[in-house]
Order: C-alpha cells, then sequence, then structure tokens
C-alpha cells in the first residue's frame, strides 16, 4: 500500500506540447487542406488541420514502403548488395520512374536510392515483389504494419501512391509512419542526396525534395504529387536536440507545399524545445524490508524520456515520487515498488520504481545457514 509521497517541484518553464487547433492562426499556418506537425521523439502533435481527413497521398506512400524495406534490412531479409530483377509488372509502371525494362537487374541500393531520391514507382513495385513475391502480398503487409502503428485512417492498395479508388491516408497517419521509418537513421543516407547517378552513370536522378536546397536543418522524407491527391509532403528537420514532421496533403501547388512545409517546421522550431527527464534528485536510494534476509532493497528508476516545452510558457514540471514506507520480503529483483509521476502542464509521464535485487523472505533455516556459514568465515 502506498503511503508516501514525496512533491518535488523542479524550477523550469516546462508545458505540454499542446495541439495548435484549426483556428484563425491555425488557418493562416498553412494553405493546404489538411497537415500535421509532430515532434519525433516524444510523437507529440504541435500543430493539427484537418489531421483525420481522408485523402490520397501520392508517393507519401512510399513511407510504409520503405519502413518495410528497411525492417527487412534489419532482419537480415534484405542486403544493400541483393541483386533485385524487375518484373514486367513493375516496368509497368507509370508517373515517376527510372525507366526499368523488364529482367533488368540492379542493387537493391540502387533501388532504393531511386525509390527515395527520384520517387521511382518502377523500383518500389521491384523492391516490394523482390521482399513478398507480389505486390498484392506486400500491400497487405503494408495494412497489417499500418494497423500495428495505429493508423486508423489508412487503407493501402498499391506500394507506390498512384492513384486509385480507396488508397486513402490521413496527415496524422503519414506523420506516425513517417516517425517510425526515420528511426531507422539509414534512411537520411538516401533522403540527404541532391544529386546521383544509376547505371553506371547512364542515369541521372535528382531529389524531388527542393528543401534540401532551401531549408535549414531539413533531413527528408519524401514528396509525392497526383492528380487525386495534389501535392503532398513528408518533411522531417533537425534544429539541436528537436526532430520535427511536418506533413502537408493536398497543396494546390508544388511551390506551395514546400511552402506550408516550411512554415509548419519554423512555426515548431520558434516555439518548441525539447527537455530530457532525468531521475529526481529526491529519490531515495533505498527502501526498508520487513521480514526479508536484508533489511532495505535497493532501488533502481530508468527515466530517458523527452519532454516537449513551449519556449515562452513559465509553467513548472512537477515530479510525484510514490514509494511505500516499506517492502515486505520476498521481493523478487526487478519487482515494481513504485512510480515516478512526471506532470507537465495537462501532461503526465510515469516511470517504475523497481527492486535492484531479490531479498529472500526470512525463514528460520535461511537464517540459522546465515549464521553458521558466517560463524564458519570466523
Amino acid at each position: 500500500m502506498f503511503r508516501k509521497v514525496l512533491s518535488v517541484i523542479l524550477a523550469f518553464a516546462l508545458t505540454t506540447a499542446s495541439v495548435v487547433t484549426v483556428g484563425a492562426a491555425g488557418e493562416e499556418l498553412v494553405s493546404a487542406p489538411a497537415a500535421v506537425l509532430m515532434e519525433a521523439s516524444t510523437g507529440k502533435i504541435l500543430y493539427e488541420k484537418n489531421p483525420h481527413d481522408k485523402r490520397p497521398c501520392a508517393s507519401i506512400t512510399k513511407v510504409m514502403t520503405l519502413l518495410l524495406i528497411f525492417e527487412a534490412m534489419d532482419s537480415g531479409r534484405l542486403k544493400p548488395d541483393d541483386t533485385i530483377t524487375a518484373s514486367e509488372h513493375a516496368a509497368s509502371m507509370g508517373g515517376s520512374d527510372i525507366w526499368l525494362e523488364p529482367g533488368e537487374s540492379m542493387t537493391a541500393d540502387d533501388m532504393i536510392k531511386a525509390t527515395v531520391v527520384a520517387s521511382a514507382n518502377d523500383a518500389a513495385v521491384a523492391l516490394a515483389e523482390h521482399l513478398s513475391g507480389s505486390e498484392d502480398t506486400f500491400v497487405s503487409q503494408m495494412n497489417d504494419r499500418a494497423a500495428q502503428l495505429g493508423m486508423q485512417d489508412t487503407t493501402f492498395k498499391n506500394c507506390n501512391g498512384l492513384d486509385e479508388e480507396g488508397h486513402i491516408t490521413s496527415a496524422y497517419d503519414v506523420a506516425l509512419m513517417s516517425r517510425e521509418l526515420i528511426k531507422h537513421e539509414k534512411i537520411f543516407d538516401y533522403t540527404s542526396v541532391w544529386l546521383d547517378n544509376l547505371r553506371g552513370g547512364k542515369t541521372q536522378i535528382v531529389n524531388t525534395n527542393k528543401l534540401l536546397k532551401t531549408y535549414k536543418g531539413i533531413t527528408g522524407l519524401k514528396t509525392g504529387t497526383t492528380d487525386d491527391a495534389g501535392c503532398c509532403i513528408s518533411a522531417t528537420a533537425t534544429r539541436g536536440k528537436l526532430s520535427l514532421i511536418g506533413v502537408v496533403l493536398g497543396a494546390a501547388t508544388g511551390k506551395q507545399r514546400f511552402a506550408d512545409a516550411a512554415a509548419l517546421l519554423d512555426y515548431g522550431f520558434s516555439n518548441f524545445a525539447i527537455k530530457e527527464l532525468t531521475v529526481p534528485d529526491d529519490l531515495p536510494q533505498t527502501l526498508p524490508v520487513e521480514g526479508g534476509m536484508q533489511k532495505e532493497a535497493p532501488l533502481s528508476c530508468q527515466i530517458t524520456a523527452n519532454a516537449v516545452i513551449n519556449k515562452a510558457s513559465d509553467d513548472e514540471a512537477h515530479y510525484e515520487i510514490s514509494l511505500p514506507e516499506a517492502l515486505q520480503a520476498p521481493v523478487e529483483e526487478g519487482e515494481k515498488v513504485g512510480t515516478v509521476l512526471c506532470k507537465i502542464g495537462a501532461d503526465e509521464q510515469s516511470f517504475d520504481v523497481l527492486s535492484k535485487e531479490e531479498i529472500p523472505q526470512a525463514t528460520f533455516g535461511k537464517v540459522f545457514g546465515f549464521v553458521m556459514d558466517a560463524m564458519l568465515k570466523m
């Protein structure tokens, strides 16, 4: 039973990264019909405009395609030097492509480069077929992964984003899958490429993300344009400890898409910062143990989380340490014995306090054996 609550008020200005709802200020920030700004490490939404409107997203679809590709690389199912051969189906894709011929082969590394930098629809399908046998099977896996990530607004019908009835997502869902993809930091080796070539220099590719040349701290991620989707982007950028994901769907022009994305990122960098949470100084190192072979149990608490703070706020963070006055033996190693609750504005994060050691219950036999061992060592 918890009977002791210690409150520690830390004197630094923090606040919840509260959502900016669509209103007077919201309408002025972006012109596109749907947008989301997310802080990457915490997943906090810093701005939203029609975040759950279900819309086509063009080649932003490839964020999920690339997520499955990088997960396959992590598991060893795909290696950068693997040979990928284009099928007739892959070579038949229209829109942005690298003009693959049926039977043409490239390394997985070059296919990924083409998918990311040139937004190549044919390369994306070739990779999908190589991993799953068919595009349909790969798309089913995309939808399964979307469900795992909580992407409730999303249905994928293909792996490259070409317009297709029922192929939809939302700005919020795009932010979710973008956040998951950039956990694979290798993706930035591709998204940061401005100009490169394939086929031994015969095919030149240029990055579709023009923010690479104009925005400080830009790291990626993916653009997309089709008749149904309009101009879309999931833009990622980092300055200092703050990493942002700005999603714009349905912009009228490419120029407006980049302007909206820059406005989202500017808003985030101007108003928010990251604070690394640490274990409170007042957290006890041990707790008494009743009826145990040891009188005290050493404690541990791992706090590695971040908090998004509003630069203009004077809100304070409050830590509440909840622990019993004593533990009752037996106590297991790693057993949860309490919590540390961090409150920042209306936001709360809870962390477990654990016993670092096993403390057996004291019995006559154990006590007798302990005494005998001690006497023998005298």
